[in-house]
Formats: C-alpha cells, sequence, structure tokens
C-alpha cells in the first residue's frame, strides 16, 4: 500500500469517527449515522461503497443480532416484569431498611448491585432507584449532586464488568470469541470487583464527610417540591435526547417505562406488595441457573452435532455462554410470574412493552458493529491493528487499551467490545495462544476494559441517569468520573497485573 493510499485511507476512517461522535453527541440516531459515517469512510477511501454497504455493513450487523438478540429480549423482558411487579422496589426498599439513612451511601450501592446482579436492565434500575435514593438522600441530608454517582456505583461497575456470572451483556460478548463462559476468570473478577466497590464507596464517604463540614446538605432541584421524585424520571424517559444516547449504552429502550401496566399497591383485587424474599427469588434463579447451565450441564453434553452445516458449523463453546444466559434469565421470568401473578394486572402489556424496549437497543448497537466491521475492512486498517498490536506492556495491555478507546468514542460499552473483538478477537486468541495467556483471562480483561472509559459525557448511561436524578454534568459528573473511570481503571490495572503473574484463577 502506498503512503498516499494509507493517508488517505486514515484520514476516511478519522473523518467519519469524528462525523459518528459529532452527530451523535447532538442526538441523532446512531441507526442513520453508523451507516452514513461506514459508507463515508469506504468512500473516502477508494472502497466499493455498496458492497460494504449490503456485505460487509448489514452481514456484521445481522450476525451480532443473530447471536445476541435473544439476551437483549429475555433481558429487557425480564427488567420489565421486574418493575411493573415492584420487585424492584422492593429490593431496593430492602436495602434502605436494613442499613438506614446512617448507611445511605452504602444501601443505595447495594440495593443497585442486587438487582443489576440478578440481570435487571441498568436502566429500569435507574429509574426505580433514582426515587429511592432522593428520599434517602433527603432524609441523610446528603448532597444530591452525589445521587448519581451513588447510584452509578451499584448498577454499571463491578456488577457489569467484574462480578463472575453477570448477565450483563458485556459479559457475554467475549465469549463467541474467546469460548469463555460467564464465570471467566472468578477469583480474579472479585478482587477487580472488591477494589471497584472500596473505592467507590470510600471516594463517595469521603465526598460526604467533606460536604457535611461545608455545611452542604440535600437542596431540591428549583421548581419542584419534595415529594414530587417521578417528574425527573419521566422527563428522562421521554426525552428523544436521552433516548436516543441511551439505545446504544444498554438493553432498555427508556420510551418503554412508562409503558405496561405497573403494580399499584393496594389497587382494588391486587396482592400487596412483594417480600423483599419473593421479590429477591427471580434474582437468585438467574444467578443460580446461570451458573448451571455453564458449569455444571454444558461441559457434560454432547453437542457434536453443531459442526454440521445446518447449525452454522459452530461448536458448544461459542454459544454455550449465550445459551446459558438465555435460560438463566427465561427460568427468571418464570419464577417472577409465577410468584407476582396478581401483582401484575395487565401481564400482556408488560410483557409487550419489555419486548419493544429491547428493539432500539439491539439494532442500535448492531449498526455500530456494523460500522466497526467496514472500518476494519479498510486496507489503512492494517496499519491501526499493527499499532494497537505493538503497544508496550504486552497483549493484555494492548488489549485494554484498544478496547478502552473504542467504548470512549462509541459511548458504548457492549459496542465498543464487539467492534474491538470483531477486529481483533481472533489475533489476540492466536497472541494468547502464543505467550500461554488463558482465553478467561482475555475475557475478564476485555469486559472490565469496555466499562471504563464508556462513561464519558456523552455516553448514553451517564446522560440518563443525570436526567432522571434531576442534576447536570457540571454539579455531578466530577465524583462519577471518580467511582466509574478512576476505580474501574484502577481494578483493571490489577487485574492485568495480577493475571500476568499468575494467569487466570
Amino acid at each position: 500500500m502506498s503512503a498516499g493510499t494509507l493517508a488517505l485511507g486514515l484520514a476516511g476512517m478519522l473523518a467519519s469517527l469524528g462525523l459518528l461522535i459529532w452527530l451523535a453527541y447532538r442526538g441523532w440516531s446512531v441507526l442513520l449515522l453508523a451507516p452514513l459515517a461506514a459508507m463515508l469512510a469506504a468512500l473516502i477511501s477508494g472502497q466499493p461503497v455498496l458492497a460494504h454497504w449490503t456485505q460487509t455493513f448489514m452481514g456484521s450487523t445481522g450476525r451480532f443480532l443473530a447471536q445476541f438478540f435473544p439476551l437483549f429480549l429475555l433481558g429487557s423482558l425480564f427488567g420489565k416484569l421486574m418493575e411493573d411487579s415492584g420487585s424492584v422496589d422492593a429490593v431496593a426498599q430492602f436495602m434502605i431498611d436494613r442499613l438506614g439513612t446512617r448507611h445511605a451511601l452504602a444501601a443505595v450501592v447495594l440495593g443497585g448491585a442486587l438487582v443489576t446482579y440478578g440481570g435487571v436492565s441498568l436502566f429500569v434500575a435507574f429509574f426505580v432507584l433514582a426515587p429511592m435514593a432522593e428520599a434517602l438522600f433527603r432524609s441523610a441530608n446528603l448532597p444530591r449532586r452525589l445521587m448519581p454517582a451513588t447510584i452509578m456505583l451499584g448498577t454499571a461497575t463491578f456488577t457489569m464488568s467484574a462480578l463472575p456470572g453477570t448477565p450483563a451483556l458485556q459479559n457475554a460478548i467475549p465469549m463467541p470469541f474467546f469460548g469463555t463462559t460467564p464465570f471467566a476468570a472468578p477469583g480474579l473478577g472479585v478482587i477487580a470487583s472488591v477494589v471497584m466497590a472500596g473505592f467507590g464507596l470510600w471516594w463517595l464517604g469521603r465526598a460526604a464527610a467533606a460536604a457535611r463540614r461545608g455545611g452542604e446538605g440535600f437542596v431540591e432541584p428549583a421548581g419542584r417540591a419534595a415529594g414530587h421524585a417521578g417528574e425527573a424520571e419521566a422527563a428522562g424517559g421521554k426525552s428523544a435526547l436521552v433516548r436516543e444516547r441511551a439505545s446504544v449504552a444498554q438493553t432498555f429502550d427508556p420510551a418503554e417505562i412508562d409503558s405496561g401496566a405497573p403494580f399499584a399497591s393496594g389497587a382494588p383485587g391486587h396482592a400487596g406488595p412483594p417480600s423483599a424474599w419473593v421479590a429477591l427469588a427471580p434474582l437468585a434463579v438467574v444467578v443460580a441457573m446461570n451458573f448451571v447451565m455453564n458449569v455444571v450441564v454444558f461441559p457434560r453434553i454432547d453437542a457434536a452435532y453443531l459442526a454440521e452445516p445446518r447449525w452454522g458449523a459452530t461448536s458448544l463453546s461459542a454459544v454455550a455462554g449465550v445459551w446459558g444466559v438465555s435460560v438463566a434469565l427465561a427460568c427468571g421470568i418464570a419464577v417472577l410470574v409465577a410468584l407476582n401473578r396478581r401483582r401484575l394486572p395487565a401481564l400482556r402489556e408488560s410483557v409487550d412493552a419489555g419486548a419493544n424496549a429491547s428493539v432500539l437497543p439491539v439494532l442500535s448497537v448492531g449498526s455500530l458493529v456494523g460500522y466497526g466491521a467496514v472500518i476494519a475492512a479498510l486496507p489503512a486498517f492494517e496499519a491501526v491493528r499493527d499499532w494497537v498490536l505493538g503497544i508496550g506492556g504486552g497483549p493484555l495491555v494492548s488489549l485494554a487499551v484498544a478496547t478502552n478507546l473504542l467504548a470512549g468514542l462509541t459511548g458504548s460499552a457492549s459496542g465498543g467490545l464487539t467492534i474491538a473483538l470483531d477486529a481483533l478477537g481472533g489475533t489476540y486468541m492466536q497472541i494468547a495462544a502464543q505467550h500461554h495467556i488463558a482465553p478467561d483471562l482475555l475475557h475478564r480483561v476485555a469486559v472490565m476494559s469496555s466499562g471504563t472509559l464508556d462513561s464519558l459525557p456523552h455516553n448514553g448511561a451517564v446522560v440518563t441517569l443525570l436526567a432522571v436524578c434531576g442534576s447536570t454534568h457540571r454539579e455531578s459528573y466530577r465524583d462519577l468520573v471518580v467511582v466509574s473511570i478512576v476505580g474501574a481503571v484502577l481494578a483493571l490495572a490489577v487485574v492485568i497485573v495480577l493475571g500476568s503473574l499468575f494467569g487466570s484463577f
């Protein structure tokens, strides 16, 4: 490749990426932006545009949908049913009752951790936890500006990327690439979780203490009286800007938050609110069935038939992770409905809302994956790949840097992770074999790397959380950065060091 051709190709990639980031940040739909940016890169690089549109872009998007749509669908459905049955409220209230105002920060963090590790979508957790956190912060006279960081720590850090077995989409994405399970590198995952949670709680406690010394307490947002916590949540759910940014950040479309038929305590003919144990049971089922399927069942079955062309000439290791999480979520849904049938007054409407909530996110992330596939197919990308692989510190460090950058640029942990693995996953597997690095270690490093710089200001989860908490970037983003980026990077560094010294465990 000549120097001129290389320069033109790199210019095309940078121009397309700049267009994608700029317009996405301004609220344009990634469903349109991703193919437009991809075709721009192909055009500037002198590549066949229509061939990349139908063969490269759509082919990669279709493969992503085929692999991961079951997780989007079942995850959104489970989260919506947990919300409409009152179960998420019950779990959050359980933590508040046990820990109380004195431990308000820990109550919000642990409440968020319980529901998200059990399979509830991040955005469902946001919309339920925000009003409860507000009531708790008001009672404890803690600054409202700390609410987003506290909720983020419990819902979108260690339970998303580190805790072994988490059903989060990010933990499922590396499985087809590396032949791993959701429980990859469990010891390292637990250590990373302790680092993230411990560091985050330390920082929040320090910030709260400083606020008390300075005489800063809870202040109601301008124009809103106490007791109207639902207004911000509703505004967040209906905002077109929030919706577009959120659609690439998680598996639930915020527009469906107000759909369905939520549980109403005391309504005629309805059961009372679920007890904490009834609310926790579906979450426990998801975690337990995920473990049973991936650790007990799949290693003992003969799935040689998957090598046949009619099954895609694949292997059990390539599909077991998605199968396991799908079965776990399906079992959780069944138990949830069985225990809360009277608390779901219009089951069909709730199911419809949950299913609908999965469509925009899966198509949006799939479009980002298609964009990445076109970029990776351009001749100039070889130079980018060589640069990434040449980063000092070894393959674990280069994998972490590549995933961090892509997650940060796209504002999506799942999108950035999939783009990185689509382009470089096979290469890293070859390097890992040469350096005797366990695929489980690659899995954990990749997942944790996707959950660091994705929390930049344009990230959909950040925008949504600030909206539902009635806060702004100026007020709350510094503390959010510390708990969700600094803490995550610190935990990632610990995992890379321990993994380099002792391997996967």
